[in-house]
């Protein structure tokens, strides 16, 4: 139903802040096309932007906070019925229940989506029982309070970030739309439907509002093509399943059945531990002031800082060997004059001369007015500085990097810190580290990030499986492999980050 734009593309103001990058008209066509069944129906567009979705079907009603958008809107589907505003204040006063639903919500981080807008928008969805934790981003909300403006049996079709696959907050959504819906489907789409974003994104389809599912429908495609009707399922996803080997991601979907055997498997098998059981994994000291706290080898001789007062760091995954960080590789970094060596002051110590010129100085000065120094007393103690017996990156290209620290160095929130509680999960993952299942466990257990970059979050880096050294050595190296290979194609990570990395 829904004609090609002859409208030149619009950009509004501050489109990164609303969360406002319009959807290709191909994919807006397809998902009205579904969404709407008969002339007769209403369709709800929650945050319609320039009205590329109303220009659809001329029975529409949107929502937009945008003036500018709006005017477009206006102008693009002069037949809708467009509301200026907050769609969650909207929503919770209106009485209109509607036949279906289209859009592209607006992805807004939590750190921007705050203030009043998003505490109407989390109390509607705690009152419709969709309880978000406070660090959901927006357009998960915007779909459940959508969804209830639905009349029974009705039906959505929405853009969604592939967020929708592994993050936290996605998870109240599924549970609500599964307990709400009769059929729930998502298509997981490899290549970008927005080619000059780094955020991928997904398609989600529900209808039959007022029943309830016990599955999830899947369908996974290398790339978008117009049509009338979701595609074909490839998979039906119990919540069973979804909940449990899981953790209520969809991610481990996206490899072929015989690699998520292997992993399921392995993950039953005998003697097979997360990380978290055998050792603490966090991230490392946050001083407030890298460039001031870290210093070279020519300051440290400069200021006549004793070295009894500093402590090996390495600042980030670049800086660390393949596998082991040796006393010489922390001596090679001094004699290069990099910033290699932690200045590690404590409440009430007795400060040497040297340390007292240095904490007087402009750079000092500069340093002690950052938000966590102003909060410490004293400002230059740094807390939580650890020694642990691996490093392990926290943000990752193709090569998740973990290290055993023979030098004794610590390190800043931009690695994880991992510390064992027994030999024998030392055992465990010197065994596992250089194995494909490894690097398959942190692609399942992690998440990507928009541009490539695989991230671990501590309790992410928590779940890696560390399996028995008999478990090992019987799983097929090769169909791990596969599997990662197929988890990264999916990560988009150029030649050109791995050149920046190197």
């Amino acid at each position: 139903m829904t004609k090609p734009s002859t409208h030149t593309e619009y950009a509004p103001r501050n489109a990164k802040v609303n969360g406002a990058y319009y959807t290709p008209d191909a994919v807006a066509r397809s998902l009205v096309s579904w969404a709407v069944r008969d002339e007769t129906e209403t369709m709800l567009d929650p945050s319609c932007g320039d009205g590329r979705f109303l220009m659809g079907h001329v029975k529409s009603v949107g929502v937009e906070q945008d003036p500018a958008s709006a005017a477009v809107a206006k102008a693009r589907a002069p037949g809708a019925l467009i509301h200026e505003g907050d769609f969650f204040q909207w929503a919770v006063h209106t009485e209109a229940r509607y036949d279906c639903a289209a859009g592209n919500p607006p992805f807004i981080r939590y750190q921007i989506f705050k203030g009043e807008v998003r505490k109407r928008a989390l109390e509607l969805c705690n009152q419709l029982g969709a309880n978000f934790s406070g660090l959901a981003s927006s357009w998960a909300p915007f779909l459940v309070a959508a969804g209830s403006l639905l009349k029974s049996g009705g039906r959505m079709a929405f853009v969604v970030p592939a967020e929708i696959g592994h993050a936290p907050y996605a998870a109240p959504l599924l549970e609500w739309l599964t307990g709400r819906f009769a059929r729930v489907q998502i298509v997981a789409v490899r290549e970008k439907l927005f080619p000059t974003l780094s955020e991928d994104c997904w398609l989600l389809y529900a209808e039959g509002q007022g029943g309830q599912t016990d599955h999830i429908e899947m369908t996974v495609l290398d790339r978008f093509k117009a049509c009338n009707a979701p595609p074909r399922p490839d998979l039906r996803i119990s919540m069973a399943d979804w909940r449990g080997i899981w953790n209520r991601r969809l991610r481990p979907f996206l490899m072929a059945g015989r690699h998520r055997e292997l992993y399921r498997a392995s993950i039953e098998a005998e003697g097979t531990r997360r990380l978290s059981e055998t050792a603490s994994v966090g991230i490392g000291y946050v001083s407030g002031a890298n460039s001031f706290f870290h210093l070279r080898r020519s300051d440290v001789a400069a200021w006549g800082i004793p070295r009894a007062l500093l402590q090996p760091a390495i600042r980030n995954g670049r800086a660390l060997p393949a596998s082991v960080l040796t006393k010489a590789d922390v001596t090679r970094l001094e004699q290069e004059d990099a910033p290699i060596f932690l200045l590690r002051l404590t409440r009430g110590m007795k400060l040497p001369a040297g340390v007292r010129r240095y904490l007087d100085s402009a750079a000092a000065q500069e340093a002690k007015t950052a938000y966590k120094c102003r909060m410490r007393d004293p400002w230059y103690a740094v807390p939580d500085v650890k020694t642990p017996d691996y490093f392990l990156t926290y943000m990752s290209g193709r090569q998740i990097g973990l290290v055993r620290n023979e030098a004794k160095a610590t390190c800043p929130n931009t690695l994880h810190c991992v510390s064992f509680r027994d030999a024998s999960g030392a055992t465990d993952l010197h065994a596992a580290r250089r194995t494909p299942f490894f690097q398959l466990s942190c692609e399942i257990e992690g998440h990507p990030l928009g541009g490539g970059m695989l991230k671990l979050e501590p309790r992410e880096a928590g779940r890696i499986a560390l399996p028995s050294a008999g478990t090992l050595s019987r799983l097929d190296a090769e169909l791990a492999g596969e599997a990662v290979t197929e988890l990264q194609r999916w990560r988009h990570y150029t030649a050109d980050q791995r050149r920046l990395r190197a």
